[in-house]
This record gives structure tokens, C-alpha cells and sequence, in this order.
């Protein structure tokens, strides 16, 4: 079974549900298709009566957005879509509606950040709706908010929120459209439809995360007045009366219109030229399917009515832009067609058709430049043609004219004029040239045109241009058509003059004596040609001499061999390839004054040998009076002093040195500055009487190789040779105090003597020559040493077989401080006395001695006065010496009661025999008891008794015969040995104190053993300390 076609009207403001129930009366009679009527008219009044609970439960069926509808607003609702405003906030506008259903979770699960970020967007509250109004509400919500209780002070940053507004007009669960997409908190909606309910949710999104959106807020929307009607259209029209209809816009909502078992249906009571749109579903005891895709059909109209005359556009040269309007009275949605018909007056062939097409514009082309045609257009649908409109004539635009002809040159080539002339175009674009535009540009690559004439002649004249310049011309026209393309470029270039004047030359700087640095700048007219030469002329005002002193491209000059405080004039002028242009005006300028000349040679005479006379005479001043003279004097040609500095003619020079060559120059001075010097001169100071002894001193006692010099009666003195002033010197004068001076000869030192002993002297010299005695030099003071002390007497304080300790004098502490010095002489076998010791000691070891031998010695004091007189001699004799000491003796066990005891063996003294002595010290004794005294070197000790320490030591002894008997000299006992008698038994364990061998025994002396717990405690202190370093520090 198959639901005829729900369908919807567009323009059908008079179809109503009721007329349905009408038509199906009539056509089903029997008891069935009664019920089937009564089933589908409750059907209809249900759907048409529930309206309002159409939002509140899905659709039955999918179905287009509907457009807006304008009967009876507040009383028939409509679903519109809405649209948004929200001020100024960037928005996305959306068209189509998203829906509300949850798309399937993801597999993949969201890490705890983004699953709190979600929760957290999910706790939006639904917006709040305030003002609203017939077609607009404004929408208001607030930013997602935790559920955790923090203080808001502790996250002064806030969070930026992108929210999505969806509304609904199908109810809550119904299908929601994005209104709103943005940043802002609140919105206005427009477009929305009167008296409808509506249902708004609000959801955030941040960092690309959606939380879910909030609880639907419903509001109802205001009644307000209906929607302009469509325009009325006539039905019938009579000569005295018009009959109108008009049409309200449908409410876009489908109406069952059959249902059957019929493949066909016939719909009746439809508006002429009205489009319906329709759908079908069909239906079986399973249920029904689902609606098919929609499709829109008209009813058949009538013909057009006859249109206006088509209106111009616009027009140009070959084409003409029409524009015409629909017939009045025709639907909108009508589908007519247009006829553009075009007459051509010169063809003959009457009214052509230009286009056929739905357009209401069209624009014909290929016509001819300024030309007439007539135009009219017809209106046609299926069901016939219009008459045609009312013919307009329109005409086309003319053309711009062609290129004039490239101008040219009329007569000579002024520097500043010339004359062009032009031929017209060939083309005029079918209309009269009104006006000729001649444009110039300066250069040969000049962009800028300028305009210079604008005319209906053929011909200018080109003036006030500048000389040497290229210029670039070209013309265009201008005719009803418009501007022509300017023609190609004519080069003309203007002959080149001398150039202007130029500016006076300046002054750079300021003005010297002798020169001057003057600059200057080109003219401001260089005539059209690049200045190649300046030309700079001077002369002064005395002579009025004109001179060229530079000629060439620089735009500076240095004038010099000028004279200073004279007047100089100088002009310039310029040059390019035409010539040389004129003379600037006069520039005066004036040196400034110079320093003086040269001086003469200066005069110089000598008074005494100690001072001059020096003069100079004026030299040549140069524009300024002399200030000042200089006068350098001294004793080197290149390196002198000043001497003098002062505005007089002549100076004294005083503290000269006798029989010197000193030299002297002069400079004179003005206000410009100093002058160069004078050339040098030389003079000669006459002889003196000799120079200042120097560097008088006293000669020590090793500097005097005289051997009757005697320290303590005689005085010995030195001194360098003085200058002679010019005159040799003959001898020196020495004085020593109240006694006659002594004179010697040509010496450089001499010895005083006859002087008494420790006495001091006041010693000077003076120089003598052959005009008399030079001055004294500085005194000296010197004195004489007193007489050297005796020998002091001899003693031996102290001897053993190898040294001897001598000893002289007091020995105090007074006699140490004494500056007496004693030196000890010892001799030798060649029987010469040799020194041993000098010093101010008065003891003194001998060392390396032979034994029993005799040695002979001798003193002598020393002081500031000299060496004193030997002593006599002495004679002191060394003893025998004893034996060495020996090496600690060996034990070897041989029973459990006796040992062996061994020790060194000394070879005999000089012939003396050595014989040794055994000592042992038993158990706990204090004293060491002798055992064995004689000639062996080993000692069989019985009676040991077991466990019991016993310590052995051994000396040797010499034997020396002498005349007065025998004696023995006893030698040092060697170190202890201690030994431990014990049964013999197995080796013991090593830490015992004492070690036994049966065959070989170990002993060890009292050093030994101090040696090794030395060894002992310092290995183990090295140990400690690299524990220390390895588990401490680092």
C-alpha cells in the first residue's frame, strides 16, 4: 500500500487541510473507504491540531530546514533558522545544523590531564535568556567552573574558552543547530520565528578538547504583527474594473494528499502557475518506509503580459549593454524567457533577434562606431509570446583617433627654443579631433611627462629651456571616441653657451703670511655642458698686475709666495666645451703679517774669561714690529740653550769657562711668530788659572805599593787632574794643617809622612800654572792608624790523637768586640809557616792531626795600624790513639750449657799488638764482668744455664811499648748481644721476641731491635694515613 504524496504549497496561501476531507467524500462510497477517510481525516486533524507538540518529539520524517512562513504570526508556528549577532566577537556562521547525538567513544583512552580538562568543561551551566523579543533573544552563560572548592585568588590567569550555542525548535531531544562559535560569554540571536518555542544548550571547548554540553533552557519566543504579503496579481481585468488576487506565503509543511493502493492520482484545486513541491512513501504490514527525495512541479499559466522597453546600460564603440524587467504582474517563481530583437537602419532588414534566454541583461556586440539601432524585447512561457515593447533607440560611442604622426623640428635649434610641428592621425575614430596634446620630458631617461600645450593647432614653439639640454617630445589627440596613444618620441637637444659667472672665490681659513687656501663652487649656470676648467686670476692693489695663477678642474687653490700684510684681489671664472664663461666679482683679501727675517750674524765680545758681550742688530720685521730676541748660547753647535730673551739689541753672558769654545746664534720675534735663526757663531774665552781639584781622596793601605809607606805615620792621597783653563798645569799645592803646604809636580796622588800616629788631618790641594793658583778643592779628612798590638801568648786547651785545640789571649767578651784580628800560622813539612785561621776568635781546633807527632805554631795581632810581630814558636805533640771500636760479636749454640762467642780482628797499630777483652752480663745483673782477655778472636763459654738471657761485648786493646813501660790503650766495647739459652726443641712461632736455630742461631743486638720497632711503627703509621686518605677524605 503506498501514502499518496505529501506535499507542501509555496504561494498557496488558500489551500487548508479542510479541503481535503471534501474531495474524499466524493470519492469513496463504501464502508471501507469510509473508515479508510475517517482514519485519515483523524489523522490530518491530529497533525494539524498538535502542531505545538511537534517540538517536544522528533520528526516523523527527514525534511528541508523550512522556510520562513507569514500567516498569522503567533497563532500558526513555523520552524525558521536562526541567526546570530554577537557585536563586534568574531562568530563562525553556521548553516547547517549538527546533531545532538553521541558519536561512538574512541578506542584509545585519555590520559588523566585531558579527562580533567573534559570534566572540566563539562561543568557548564545551561545559558541564561533574557530580553527577548519577537525575533531575537540574548543569550548569556558563564565559563566552566571546578567542583573542587579552590580559592579563585590562587589563578590569576584566565582561561580562554571556545563556546558552540545550539538551538532547537523540535523540542529538547530534537535536533540542535550551532548558532554561535566564539570566545565571547554572551550572544544575541536573530532570526527567529514569532511565537515559537525554542530549547538553547551552550558547550566549551579548550586546547581542542569538547567537554559535553550544558542542560537544555527553553524560552518562547513574542508574538508580533504578519510578514509583508507577495505583490497581488490580476485574475481578470474588463474595461471598468480589475479583479486582483494575492497569495500569502506558504508555511512550508507537507500535507497528506492520498493514500491508497494506486500507482496514479489526480490533484485537483490547484492555483494556476503555482510550483508545488511533493514526496512519497510507501507502506506494507511491516510498517511504513521512509519519504522519497522531494520534487517540485508548476501548474500550467497564462501567456506573459507585454514588458517595458529595454534600458542601456552602458555603451561603447562596438557593443551596447541592455537591461529589461519582467513583465508586471509575473510571478517570481515563473520561468519566461526573453526575445531581444535588433533593427538595423542601414541594412534594411528590420528587427533581428540579438538573444534568446532566461537573462535580463545581455550586451550586443560586433556593431559599428557611432552608429543608431532600435531594440525591443518579448516575454514568452509555455504558454505563449508577449507583444513586443515599445522600440528605443540607442546609439554607439564613437572610437578614439589613431597616432599622430611623430613630430618634428620647424626651423633652427636655439639654445633656449625650438619650433615642432605634427600631422592629424589617419584614423579619427569617426569623429572631429577637438584638441592636440604635446607633452615634453627633461632627459634622456625621464619618466615625468609634462603637458606644454594643449590646442587645436598643429604646431608650437618650445621656449624657456635650458641650454646643452636633451628633451624628449611626443603628441596625442583627443576626439569624442576618447584619447589617442601618444606617438613616438621626438629627441631634441639644445646647443650648449658659456657658463655664467661664478661666485667670488672664499677665503678657507684663515689668511697667512705667505699663503692662502681659497675655494670656490661651479655656477649656477654652467650653460648646458659640464664645467671642465675654473681659470683663477690675482693681482694686487699697489701694482694692479693681473696674473692667472691657476688654471684647472679642482674647486680649490693654495696661493703661496705671497708677501705678509699686503692686499691681493682675486676672480674667477668658469669654462665648459663652449668657452670660458665670465669673471666673478673681485674677492679682497689680505695676508697676515709674517715673523721677522733672518737676523745677521749676532757680535761677540769677551771681557774676561768668564764673561761676554753679545749684540745683533734689527732685521727686516715683515708687517710687525719685533717683540722680543732670543738669544741661544752653548758649548755643543747643536745643542744650545737660551740664554737671553728679551726686546734689547745686546746681552751679557756671565759663568763661562776659561779658554772654551761656546757658540751662539739669534731670533727675533713678533706678533706672526719667530723668525729663523741667525746663523752660528763662534768665540773663544781667553786662558785661567787652573780648575777645582775633584775627587780628592785617601788611598787605602793595599793601593800604596810604596814599601816605606807606614800606615801609622803616613797619609797617602789621590786625585783627578782639573781643567788648566787654557795653561798647563805645573804642580799642585797640598795643605794638611797649621804646617808649611807641600808642592808637588805633575802627580795624581802622593804620600804624606813624618805624621803621628792615630791623629786625624784636614787635607785640600789646589792646581797650580803659569798664571797663578787655582781655588782650593773641597778638605778631606783623614787619619792615621795606631801602632800595631804584640803577639799574643800561646796555649793547648784541649788534644786527642788527631786534633788540637789551640787558645790565645784573654777570651772575653770585651776582647771579642776589639777590632784586633789574630792570624795562626802552622808549619808545614817543608818547614814553612802557613795560616790556618784570621779572625778575631782566640780559640781554634786543629783537625786532621797524626798521632804522637810534634807540630809547630806561631801568632801575630792585627789591628787598623797593621800586622804586629810574629810570637815565638810553639810546639805541641798528639797521643797515640785507641783501638776501634768493634762490631757486635756472633753466638753460635753449641749445646744446651755452651756457646761460641767470635768478634773482629783488628790488624796491629804501628806496630803495637792488639789483644781483645771479652765481657758478659748474666740474667738480671746491673754490671758486665770480664770473661776472656788476650790475643783470639773467639771464646768457648761453658755452664749456660737453660732459660736464662745472656748479653756478650768485646773491645780490643793496644799494647804500646814506650821507654818510660807499657801501657794499654782501652777502645771503645762493641754493642751488647743478647742470647737466651733454652732446650733444644722445634723452631718456635715468629712472634716470639727471641729466635733459636739448631744449627745456626740468630742474634741481635739491642740497635737491631730498636731498628726494626721503628720500622715496625712507621710502616704502620703510612698505613694509617692511607686509610685515612682513601676512607676520610675522599
Amino acid at each position: 500500500m503506498l501514502f499518496l504524496m505529501d506535499f507542501f504549497v509555496f504561494f498557496f496561501p488558500y489551500f487548508h487541510l479542510d479541503t481535503l476531507p471534501a474531495h474524499g467524500r466524493s470519492n469513496f462510497r463504501d464502508e471501507r473507504s469510509s473508515k479508510t477517510y475517517e482514519r485519515l481525516q483523524k489523522k490530518l486533524k491530529d497533525r494539524h491540531g498538535t502542531q505545538k507538540d511537534k517540538l517536544n518529539s522528533p520528526p516523523s520524517s527527514p525534511q528541508k530546514c523550512p522556510s520562513p512562513t507569514n500567516e498569522h504570526n503567533g497563532l500558526t508556528k513555523g520552524q525558521d533558522a536562526a541567526g546570530v549577532s554577537a557585536g563586534s566577537t568574531k562568530s563562525k556562521s553556521v548553516g547547517k545544523g549538527k546533531s545532538n547525538s553521541q558519536t561512538d567513544t574512541e578506542v584509545e583512552e585519555k590520559d588523566e590531564e585531558t579527562k580533567a580538562l573534559e570534566a572540566l568543561l563539562s561543568n557548564i551551566a545551561k545559558p541564561v535568556v533574557s530580553d527577548i523579543q519577537a525575533r531575537t533573544a540574548l543569550l548569556a552563560w558563564s565559563p566552566p567552573s571546578s567542583d573542587i572548592g579552590e580559592d579563585t585568588d590562587k589563578n590569576n590567569i584566565r582561561e580562554v574558552y571556545t563556546y558552540e550555542v545550539m538551538i532547537s525548535n523540535t523540542g529538547k531531544d530534537g535536533k540542535y543547530k550551532t548558532v554561535y562559535s566564539g570566545e565571547e560569554n554572551r550572544v544575541t540571536v536573530n532570526d527567529l520565528r514569532p511565537a515559537t518555542d525554542y530549547h538553547v544548550k551552550v558547550q566549551a571547548e579548550s586546547n581542542c578538547i569538547k567537554g559535553s554540553p550544558s542542560e537544555a533552557e527553553s524560552f518562547t519566543t513574542m508574538s508580533c504583527e504578519p510578514d509583508t504579503p507577495n505583490l497581488p496579481r490580476i485574475t481578470n481585468r474588463t474595461k471598468n474594473s480589475l479583479t486582483l488576487q494575492w497569495k500569502g506565503r506558504g508555511n512550508g509543511e507537507f500535507s497528506q494528499c492520498y493514500y491508497g493502493q494506486q500507482k496514479q492520482y489526480r490533484i485537483t484545486k490547484l492555483s494556476p502557475a503555482m510550483g508545488y513541491t511533493f514526496r512519497l512513501a510507501a507502506k506494507n504490514d511491516m510498517g511504513m518506509s521512509g519519504f522519497s527525495e522531494e520534487v517540485l512541479y508548476h501548474t500550467s499559466g497564462t501567456a506573459p503580459t507585454t514588458p517595458a522597453s529595454p534600458l542601456l546600460i552602458n555603451a561603447g564603440v562596438t557593443w551596447l549593454s541592455l537591461q529589461w524587467t519582467k513583465p508586471s504582474g509575473t510571478p517570481s517563481d515563473e520561468g519566461i524567457s526573453y526575445i531581444l530583437e535588433m533593427e538595423d537602419e542601414n541594412s534594411g532588414y528590420g528587427f533581428k533577434p540579438k538573444y534568446d534566454g532566461d537573462d535580463l541583461t545581455y550586451v550586443v556586440k560586433n556593431l559599428r562606431r557611432n552608429t543608431k539601432y532600435k531594440f525591443r524585447v518579448i516575454a514568452y512561457n509555455s504558454e505563449g509570446k508577449s507583444c513586443p515593447s515599445e522600440a528605443v533607440e540607442y546609439v554607439t560611442c564613437p572610437d578614439k583617433p589613431g597616432v599622430p604622426s611623430k613630430p618634428s623640428v620647424k626651423g633652427k635649434i636655439h639654445a633656449q627654443s625650438f619650433k615642432i610641428v605634427w600631422d592629424p592621425p589617419k584614423d579619427s575614430g569617426g569623429a572631429a579631433i577637438n584638441t592636440y596634446v604635446v607633452e615634453m620630458s627633461e632627459g634622456l631617461n625621464g619618466n615625468k611627462w609634462d603637458i606644454i600645450y594643449s590646442g587645436a593647432a598643429r604646431e608650437h614653439l618650445c621656449d624657456r629651456l635650458n641650454p646643452g639640454c636633451s628633451y624628449r617630445l611626443r603628441v596625442y589627440c583627443i576626439g569624442e571616441g576618447g584619447q589617442s596613444t601618444a606617438s613616438d618620441s621626438l629627441l631634441v637637444q639644445t646647443p650648449a653657451v658659456v657658463p655664467g659667472p661664478c661666485q667670488p672665490p672664499r677665503l678657507q681659513g684663515r689668511p697667512r703670511a705667505r699663503e692662502i687656501q681659497l675655494r670656490w663652487g661651479p655656477p649656477q649656470v654652467d650653460g648646458g655642458s659640464p664645467i671642465t676648467c675654473y681659470g683663477l686670476e690675482m693681482f694686487q692693489m699697489e701694482t694692479d698686475e693681473h696674473r692667472e695663477i691657476y688654471q684647472g678642474t679642482d674647486t680649490e687653490c693654495t696661493v703661496s709666495s705671497l708677501l705678509p700684510g699686503r692686499i691681493y684681489n682675486f676672480r674667477l671664472r668658469a669654462a665648459n666645451k663652449a668657452g670660458f664663461g665670465p669673471y666673478s666679482e673681485k674677492c679682497e683679501i689680505t695676508t697676515a703679517p709674517g715673523p721677522p727675517d733672518q737676523c745677521r750674524p749676532p757680535q761677540v765680545a769677551c771681557r774676561s774669561a768668564a764673561c761676554a758681550q753679545v749684540s745683533w742688530e734689527v732685521p727686516i720685521c715683515n708687517g710687525a714690529d719685533v717683540t722680543e730676541y732670543r738669544l741661544e748660547w752653548g758649548g755643543v753647535e747643536g745643542c744650545m740653550q737660551i740664554s737671553y730673551c728679551g726686546p734689547g739689541l745686546n746681552c751679557e753672558v756671565k759663568g763661562l769657562l776659561p779658554a772654551t769654545i761656546y757658540y751662539c746664534r739669534v731670533q727675533a720675534v713678533n706678533v706672526a711668530g719667530a723668525g729663523p735663526f741667525s746663523e752660528v757663531v763662534a768665540c773663544m774665552t781667553p786662558a785661567s788659572v787652573p780648575a777645582v781639584v775633584t775627587c780628592l781622596r785617601g788611598l787605602s793601605e793595599d793601593e800604596v805599593e810604596n814599601p816605606h809607606y807606614y800606615p801609622s805615620t803616613c797619609l797617602a792621597i789621590s786625585w783627578e787632574k782639573p781643567c788648566d783653563h787654557g795653561s798647563e798645569i805645573l804642580g799642585y799645592s797640598i795643605d794638611f794643617g797649621d804646617k808649611q803646604p807641600i808642592t808637588v809636580g805633575k802627580v795624581l796622588s802622593y804620600f804624606i809622612d813624618g805624621l803621628q800616629p792615630d791623629t786625624t788631618y784636614r787635607i785640600r790641594i789646589q792646581a797650580l800654572n803659569s798664571l797663578g793658583a787655582g781655588p782650593f778643592s773641597p778638605t778631606i779628612k783623614l787619619k792615621t792608624k795606631p801602632l800595631p798590638p804584640d803577639p799574643p801568648r800561646l796555649e793547648c786547651a784541649a788534644y786527642s790523637s788527631q786534633t788540637l785545640k789551640l787558645k790565645w789571649g784573654e777570651g772575653t767578651a770585651k776582647a771579642l768586640t776589639d777590632s784586633i784580628q789574630y792570624r795562626l800560622q802552622m808549619e808545614d813539612k817543608n818547614g814553612r809557616f802557613v795560616s790556618l785561621y784570621r779572625g778575631p776568635c782566640h780559640t781554634y781546633k786543629v783537625q786532621r792531626l797524626s798521632e804522637s807527632t810534634s807540630y809547630k805554631f806561631c801568632i801575630q795581632a792585627c789591628n787598623e795600624a797593621g800586622e804586629g810581630p810574629l810570637s815565638q814558636e810553639y810546639v805541641f805533640t798528639t797521643p797515640k790513639s785507641v783501638p776501634a771500636a768493634l762490631k757486635a760479636p756472633r753466638i753460635e749454640r753449641l749445646n744446651d750449657h755452651t756457646c761460641e762467642i767470635t768478634w773482629e780482628v783488628l790488624q796491629p797499630m804501628k806496630g803495637d799488638p792488639v789483644i781483645y777483652c771479652l765481657q758478659v752480663m748474666v740474667g738480671k745483673d746491673s754490671e758486665f764482668k770480664q770473661i776472656y782477655k788476650g790475643p783470639d778472636w773467639s771464646f768457648r763459654y761453658t755452664g749456660l744455664q737453660l732459660n736464662c738471657e745472656y748479653r756478650f761485648r768485646a773491645c780490643a786493646i793496644r799494647q804500646c811499648q814506650e821507654t818510660a813501660g807499657h801501657q794499654d790503650l782501652v777502645g771503645p766495647y762493641s754493642a751488647p748481644v743478647l742470647f737466651i739459652s733454652q732446650r733444644t726443641e722445634p723452631p718456635a712461632s715468629p712472634n716470639k721476641d727471641t729466635v733459636q736455630t739448631t744449627r745456626t742461631q740468630w742474634s741481635q743486638s739491642d740497635q737491631v731491635c730498636a731498628a726494626v720497632i721503628l720500622a715496625l711503627f712507621a710502616i704502620f703509621s703510612i698505613l694509617i694515613a692511607v686509610i685515612i686518605q682513601y676512607f676520610v677524605i675522599k
